[in-house]
C-alpha cells in the first residue's frame, strides 16, 4: 500500500480507480482512491476526496484534493454521473 494523505478503510467509497495527473509540461497514470463522507454530527458539506498513488513528486508534490460540496452540487454531481454511467454502461452492452 502506499504512503497516503488520505486514509482508506472498508468505507472508502473508490479504494482503487485509474487516474490521470495533466499539467502543461507532464502527464501521469497512477491509481488514485476517491471518497465521499461528510462529517458525523452536524454534517454542513459533503465532501469529495481524491488522492493518487506513487504520483511523481518531480511534477507534484503529495498532496490529495478535497472538494466541500453543498448538498445540492453534490446531487448534481450525482445525477450527472449517473448520466454518464448509463450512457458507458448503453455504449458497452452495444459493443458485446
Amino acid at each position: 500500500m502506499s504512503d497516503r494523505l488520505l486514509s482508506v478503510t472498508a468505507r472508502t467509497t473508490l479504494d482503487y480507480v485509474e487516474g490521470k495527473a495533466v499539467g502543461e509540461t507532464f502527464e501521469w497514470e497512477s491509481v488514485a482512491v476517491v471518497d465521499a463522507t461528510a462529517d458525523r454530527e452536524d454534517p454542513e458539506r459533503v465532501r469529495l476526496r481524491l488522492e493518487f498513488d506513487n504520483l511523481s513528486e518531480e511534477y507534484v508534490p503529495k498532496h490529495m484534493e478535497d472538494l466541500e460540496l453543498t448538498a445540492e452540487q453534490a446531487r448534481t454531481l450525482a445525477a450527472d454521473l449517473e448520466k454518464h454511467a448509463t450512457r458507458v454502461e448503453e455504449a458497452t452492452k452495444t459493443e458485446s
